[in-house]
């Protein structure tokens, strides 16, 4: 996967994503999990990298599919502690755990592995706005500067002895923490525009002829076309 161009791999990623939440059976929803972990192996991403984050992902839906076949009406299949188990509740519960589990492997497969610049300028390529794909890269970029500056002026509060509590001296201590962190913000985005303008920025960024900036090749097509066809072949089951 690492020797498609970025554009290639923001299609497929999409498309994988648009088909599998469309999907609403079982059978077509192990299919689609199986063609992620395709992706996943053709992009030889480390499994434990991989697997923490599917196990985070986990933890933010688990009350979510616990709750589901417990709250759904249908035909009860069990009983625990008092509460009928239905089984639409637990087809839906696990509809949802196959579709997040096979976008989010293919999403990572596909994408995961793609600087933040070379995801911004495929997604120009593909024609997405130009003001959203510079607010898309001006955000990743800067959002580790805000915690840089962040975890500067929560230095110097410990240094003058802060301490977090529940009284108002504290409170007041903290809004004023994110009232010069904005302050700091603005007068940075500042400097930074003027920098630009100074090096000629007239709202474009120039494209680069990198390798994964390329226009699609041979192998982009060939592997486009088989995922597609396997796409194709999991919407005929779904359907």
């Amino acid at each position: 996967m690492n020797h498609l161009a970025s554009p290639t791999r923001v299609v497929l990623a999409l498309a994988f994503a648009v088909v599998t939440v469309s999907l609403h059976t079982l059978p077509a929803l192990g299919l689609a999990l199986g063609l992620a972990l395709a992706f996943a192996l053709a992009a030889r991403q480390p499994w434990r990298l991989v697997l923490r984050r599917l196990l985070a992902l986990e933890g933010f839906m688990l009350v979510v599919l616990l709750l589901l076949p417990f709250t759904m009406p249908g035909r009860p299949v069990a009983e625990i502690l008092g509460f009928a188990v239905s089984a639409e509740g637990l087809e839906r519960a696990g509809a949802i755990a196959l579709k997040a589990n096979a976008v989010a492997m293919a999403v990572m497969a596909l994408v995961g592995g793609m600087e933040s610049v070379t995801l911004g300028r495929a997604l120009a390529r593909l024609g997405a706005p130009e003001r959203l794909v510079h607010l898309f890269l001006f955000t990743v970029r800067y959002i580790e500067v805000l915690d840089r500056e962040y975890r500067r002026l929560r230095l110097a509060m410990r240094a003058r002895a802060f301490r977090p509590s529940t009284g108002l001296h504290c409170w007041r201590s903290i809004g004023y923490l994110f009232g010069m962190l904005m302050v700091r913000s603005l007068e940075r985005a500042e400097r930074i525009d003027a920098a630009m303008r100074c090096r000629g920025f007239a709202g474009r960024f120039p494209r680069l002829d990198t390798a994964e900036e390329r226009c699609p090749g041979a192998l982009d097509w060939l592997v486009g076309g088989t995922s597609a066809a396997a796409m194709a072949l999991v919407i005929m089951v779904g359907q």
